[in-house]
């Protein structure tokens, strides 16, 4: 994933908020779209699909490094969902954009939603993309009991656990040794046909603290509460992905009726970098030709 902002006119930004620094790359223009990054991101994670839609031509762009990953320091003690929520209307007051589009990844799609809950007229529509939705909280909730229906999830906190500060490093020496690939494999669909930058950025972005905060925060969270969310609503997740399943698709259109899904053969849990053509055009991020 190329760090390079200014490929789609970019500038970075220091939001000072309450919970500490933020950074931010923005853009600004009409109909604006937030893209937040999952556990293993920062901005950079939505390189493939920007290139896929073509920047989204020229709507406004905001682009966040949640506290605790890429460039935004951790804050001090708990941060909690309500707390990111707080931060991201913080930065978006003070970049002074309105409603905005919503794009998350992973844990970026249930801070979305959350965000659709409690600030919905700062959302226009929410798009998900392999959203660690409903089968997340279950496992988060009773992590044994998940063992059988999201193992990958369960067996990585729980080796999280253990290993805490040091898992970081582990990984970084698993990658100077040449197997990384063998330990990215299972979320990816093709872990070899990856350009050798996205392997990169999920070493030096995965943030072992904040999974397991995530993941803590994440139990106790009532998804009853998703039935609020009035702004129009799209999901899509690949068929292989380890860290959500097909049936949260049918749980997320229980909750938010109407809700549109699709589900990606081929694909892993980074559904906008495996695939970024068509998770562009099912979200309606690529520009109408001129």
């Amino acid at each position: 994933m190329r760090d390079a902002p200014a490929t789609w006119a970019l500038e970075r930004t220091v939001v000072h908020t309450r919970r500490g620094p933020v950074v931010v790359h923005h853009r600004p223009g009409a109909d604006p779209v937030l893209l937040l990054h999952g556990v293993a991101g920062s901005w950079t994670t939505w390189t493939p699909l920007l290139a896929a839609a073509g920047g989204v031509g020229e709507r406004g762009l905001v682009l966040v490094d949640l506290p605790g990953w890429g460039s935004s320091p951790a804050p001090s003690g708990r941060f909690t969902v309500d707390d990111g929520i707080r931060v991201l209307v913080e930065v978006l007051d003070a970049l002074a954009v309105g409603p905005v589009d919503v794009v998350g990844h992973s844990m970026g799609a249930f801070v979305g939603l959350h965000l659709a809950v409690v600030a919905p007229d700062r959302v226009r529509s929410l798009g998900l993309v392999s959203g660690t939705t409903t089968a997340t909280v279950r496992a988060s909730a009773h992590p044994w009991r998940a063992l059988a229906s999201l193992p990958a999830f369960t067996l990585l906190r729980a080796g999280l656990l253990v290993t805490g500060r040091s898992a970081r490093g582990i990984l970084r020496g698993v990658a100077r040794v040449g197997l990384l690939p063998l330990v990215a494999a299972p979320v990816f669909a093709h872990v070899r046909r990856l350009d050798p930058s996205v392997l990169h950025a999920f070493v030096e972005e995965f943030r072992p603290e904040r999974f397991t905060a995530a993941a803590r925060d994440a139990a106790g969270h009532d998804v009853d509460r998703w039935r609020s969310v009035a702004c129009p609503v799209s999901a899509v997740l690949g068929r292989g992905d380890v860290f959500a399943r097909v049936t949260d698709l049918d749980d997320l259109r229980r909750l938010v009726p109407g809700a549109r899904t699709a589900v990606l053969d081929d694909c892993g849990h980074f559904a906008h970098v495996e695939h970024p053509e068509a998770v562009a055009a099912f979200l309606g991020l690529v520009p109408a030709p001129g």
